[in-house]
């Protein structure tokens, strides 16, 4: 375990940069910058193997750091099962940890794989202007490599605020450990490769589907803007989004999510991960991991619509609170798009009704293996985000009429009362499963009295919470409430400056 983290940062060491010296001579049978990045499609392809962690963050990570620890989704809990799982830890805030460090193999894989990213994209930067060829192409490799390298740093600052800042490869094991860097240094650093991004970058029409775009890596650093309270910029930012053309809501919320083969980087899509049904091994199964259980197979495929359904086990994960079901108004057309509810045969619960993430539910060929696109950014979002720019710099009718875009597409009527509790309430209820809720209750400082309140509920009342009867939570759970998880264990046993 320890080594991977090594073996993550020293991918430079086999593609190292060789100084440009006649004296130095490389092995021509030896992988390295030298050998490997000689032409336009080297790079292409390691543009393309810097995407491709955020298949594992999205399909396996992001919502349980994101989504399950909020008040949004909660574990569901299956005794015939019996065993209690890291997920659970991450679901009642009782992560373990110990001097600033959790042994949690989740946080820990979260950790690794933005690394991988960065250490991926640090190679790509390092040696992409040595190489002569098309400037076009080169500025679009460069952007989408700058954009990913700072899309991992923000999920960093993120979940853990001071992080070690590599910005070039490393090449030994001395280099892998480096200080913790501030949180304003490594925004520094997002903001400064965003910038860098948006005008090498193509817009949505002109570029590749699924690959980032100029109108993504402006809605990225609006996003951090917004974190930093900096209105007047991320408005900017976003108007330019919005005026861009390129994107617009999708006039029925229902056909906005990919299915598993089509609808992929529609109009309403400003970045999404890339995921492909089938036996190319590019196949997600998020939408497995999230159903609660144990569900049998004739109960399943009423979901799935499978050929050869199989039974579902062990514990089931991001599964709708009350809460979030509560939080929709009367009337939002949202609600049955985003949640379903199925009654499990074999549960040990009195009440066998469960409700389940509908948005992701889509029909696919077969068992756990489906094709269904994440949506990290969509364009009511980018609405939304524009519509708190705004009124937190006074602006208040022009920030209600962004916010009713998003709710006349809802079915709502105009928003009433308190302009930014009510961008609040909706980003809750269109982003739902998203992986935002805990990020937004952090960054507008409600993250420890809302989940407070949040554990109070359950277990006050753990039934409510798909406990069985006579299971309640665990002693510990709902202990440690923090805004930042603690650093990986295993990353502090191979740097000293944990």
């Amino acid at each position: 375990m320890k080594k991977t983290v090594i073996f993550t940062l020293l991918v430079g060491s086999m593609l190292s940069s060789c100084k440009d010296d006649f004296l130095t001579i490389v092995p021509k049978t030896q992988l390295s910058s030298a050998t490997f990045f000689t032409k336009e499609a080297d790079f292409q392809q390691a543009v393309n193997a810097a995407y491709v962690p955020l298949r594992t963050i999205f399909n396996d990570r992001a919502w349980l750091l994101g989504e399950m620890h909020s008040d949004n989704t909660y574990y569901g809990r299956n005794p015939l099962f019996g065993a209690t799982e890291q997920q659970e830890d991450i679901a009642d805030f009782a992560i373990p940890e110990a001097n600033g460090v959790t042994s949690n193999t989740h946080v820990l894989n979260q950790y690794r794989q933005d690394y991988l990213i960065i250490a991926r994209t640090n190679q790509i930067l390092s040696t992409i202007d040595n190489i002569e060829f098309a400037a076009e192409s080169k500025n679009n490799i460069k952007g989408q490599a700058l954009f990913l390298r700072a899309f991992a740093y923000f999920e960093l600052a993120r979940y853990f605020g001071k992080v070690p800042l590599h910005l070039t490869p490393v090449t030994n094991r001395e280099e892998a450990a480096l200080p913790l860097a501030s949180e304003e240094e490594v925004y520094a650093q997002i903001v400064k490769d965003l910038t860098e991004a948006i005008p090498m970058l193509p817009p949505k029409s002109k570029q590749e589907a699924g690959r980032v775009t100029s109108g993504a890596a402006r809605t990225l650093l609006a996003n951090v803007y917004v974190v930093q309270k900096n209105w007047p910029e991320a408005e900017t930012l976003l108007r330019e989004v919005v005026t861009s053309g390129e994107y617009a809501l999708i006039p029925n919320y229902a056909d906005v999510f990919s299915t598993s083969t089509s609808n992929k980087n529609n109009k309403e899509s400003v970045f999404e991960v890339q995921f492909l049904e089938g036996s190319a091994g590019l196949n997600g199964n998020f939408i497995y991991q999230f159903l609660p259980r144990p569900m049998a197979a004739v109960e399943l495929v009423t979901i799935t619509g499978t050929s050869n359904p199989q039974p579902l086990d062990a514990e089931g994960n991001n599964i709708p609170t009350p809460d979030i079901i509560a939080a929709y108004e009367p009337g939002d057309l949202r609600k049955d798009v985003s949640v379903g509810f199925i009654t499990l045969s074999g549960s040990a619960r009195s009440n066998k009704v469960y409700p389940y993430i509908k948005k992701y539910a889509k029909t696919h060929a077969l068992h756990n293996n489906t094709g269904t696109n994440w949506p990290v950014y969509r364009y009511s979002e980018v609405l939304l985000f524009l519509a708190e720019a705004l009124n937190e710099q006074g602006k208040t009718g022009e920030a209600a009429t962004y916010l009713n875009q998003v709710r006349s597409r809802a079915g709502l009527g105009e928003a009433t009362g308190d302009l930014r509790e009510a961008i609040y309430q909706e980003r809750r209820v269109e982003l739902a499963f998203e992986n935002k809720r805990w990020f937004d209750l952090v960054r507008t400082g409600r993250a420890i009295e809302t989940i407070t309140a949040y554990g109070n509920r359950i277990k006050a009342d753990p039934q409510a919470y798909y406990y069985p009867e006579g299971s309640t939570p665990r002693s510990h759970a709902f202990s440690n409430i923090k805004l930042y998880y603690a650093l990986p264990a295993d990353e502090a046993a191979l740097s000293p400056y944990f």
